[in-house]
């Protein structure tokens, strides 16, 4: 009798744990690819076969958006916040950067016993208190800059003469030297780290730099679409590494079915922006692309796959937003954010049943990108001054409607934006413009970056330099997969 009821009792235990697992979450974006970029939204030469499974497998958000260029949009993936709210108004200058108040999502995740790693691009600070290894990742192999090599005016700089074939990455702090294309090896990465964390919930970051230009892509790729590009070697590298990262996703896929954790991960997949040289060739009916705020600038795929919690094949058409992320992330972990203040709101709800409710939200979309006073080049021509260019390149959305600088769209019946209706709906007009005033007044002392200075050092580029100067650089050793 004793035997039995500690077999029930241990057997109560260990399916009690069961139960309280926590679900791994695998994030995966790319860089500069838009809603169109995908042959399952209807591009008529793109070849995205493993992408369009995840599709089908997932529940899809169909009206999600996310900021018109990449540091903001990141910084609102890892906030929960508005991307200016939190210091972010630009790509570079020093805009960049992360206000090192905000707890981010991995702090979170790795209170709430995540194993936490990213893989790929930060983009939110190159000094040290702004790394992601001081902002909640435990695992950290990430290039520097916003992309591979690139150098810029202040503390923003890769390693000097990095390349997407066998680049430089910084790996917990160490340079290594990698072989391959960057994105099979941020992928690789990836996943010999969470081969070792399989037994753990993990919070693993895939953040590609690819498709983001340079338009680099191996040759095989870039073969595919030279028919369709005509000449267009940029174009053809563009496509070429959006096809490159489906075999990845195809390959992530095929591990975690191997490793038999599969019904045990959140999937996701979406992009950072509107499309950066795909327009041209197909914008699933949309105006604008990256940098803009029409709809084509901000609208992307957001695909969600967790057998038992997601429907397979199931579109979600309820306004969505970058700053869901993080909300939808805590609650998934149990994770108390009550205190944090969040503009997002968990897309949980919505998840378990499409119909619950979804209250109207307006929702601020801004290019930023203004000159700044000492800035090289094209950089530092004209004002300084963010409140001149407020009323310019802004967007306000709503589950109906999309003021731009302006002019106003409704996108039920009109989602190309092509009859600015402003005239016949003042009212609108009124209400979405003093909404957008609001949130400037609220917003511009939270912009924290403007003013920094740009005569600094790059400590990206000068930990390198030591690195190399006094221990050398060693080969990457990837682990077995």
């Amino acid at each position: 009798m004793k035997i039995t009821s500690l077999l029930l009792a241990f057997v109560g235990i260990i399916s009690s744990a069961a139960a309280e697992k926590k679900p791994n979450i695998l994030f995966i974006i790319t860089d500069d690819q838009g809603y169109g970029d995908l042959a399952c939204h209807g591009h008529p030469f793109l070849k995205t076969p493993n992408l369009d499974k995840l599709h089908s497998e997932s529940t899809r958000f169909t009206d999600y958006h996310v900021s018109p260029t990449c540091a903001p949009t990141r910084a609102a993936l890892m906030s929960g916040k508005n991307p200016f709210e939190v210091g972010v108004t630009h790509t570079i200058l020093e805009r960049e950067r992360l206000a090192l108040n905000v707890t981010t999502v991995a702090d979170i995740l790795k209170e709430a016993g995540y194993e936490t790693g990213i893989f790929g691009k930060w983009h939110l600070g190159e000094e040290d208190a702004y790394q992601p290894g001081s902002r909640g990742f435990d695992e950290v192999f990430i290039h520097g800059a916003g992309g591979i090599g690139q150098n810029f005016a202040g503390s923003q700089g890769d390693v000097p003469g990095n390349d997407y074939f066998d680049p430089t990455i910084l790996h917990n702090g160490i340079f290594e030297k990698t072989s391959g294309f960057c994105t099979d090896v941020f992928v690789r990465e990836a996943l010999g780290w969470m081969h070792e964390k399989r037994d753990k919930p993990f919070f693993a970051y895939i953040a590609l730099n690819a498709p983001h230009g340079p338009f680099h892509a191996p040759e095989k790729y870039k073969e595919m679409y030279r028919e369709y590009t005509k000449g267009d070697e940029n174009a053809a590298g563009f496509f070429g590494m959006i096809t490159n990262i489906d075999d990845n996703v195809g390959l992530v896929m095929e591990k975690l079915e191997e490793w038999d954790i599969a019904d045990d991960t959140l999937l996701i997949f979406m992009t950072d922006n509107g499309t950066a040289k795909g327009s041209k060739y197909f914008n699933a009916g949309m105006k604008g692309a990256k940098v803009s705020v029409n709809q084509g600038g901000a609208r992307v795929p957001f695909f969600m796959r967790l057998p038992g919690l997601t429907k397979p094949g199931y579109d979600i058409d309820k306004l969505a937003r970058h700053i869901d992320v993080f909300p939808t992330f805590a609650e998934l972990a149990g994770a108390d954010i009550s205190e944090l203040g969040l503009e997002g709101r968990s897309l949980l709800p919505l998840i378990k049943d499409p119909e619950a409710a979804w209250p109207d939200r307006k929702l601020f979309f801004h290019s930023g990108r203004w000159p700044k006073e000492g800035a090289p080049g094209q950089f530092g021509k004209g004002s300084p001054d963010p409140d001149k260019y407020k009323d310019k390149k802004f967007a306000v959305r709503t589950d109906r409607w999309r003021l731009v600088s302006g002019e106003l769209y409704d996108i039920d019946k009109d989602p190309g934006e092509q009859n600015d209706v402003s005239k016949q709906h003042p009212e609108v007009v009124q209400e979405l413009r003093k909404a957008w005033d609001d949130y400037w007044q609220h917003t511009r002392p939270l912009m924290i970056n403007e003013d920094a200075s740009l005569d600094v050092e790059k400590p990206f580029e000068k930990k390198y330099l030591e690195q190399k100067e006094s221990t050398g650089i060693p080969a990457w050793n990837p682990s077995d997969i």
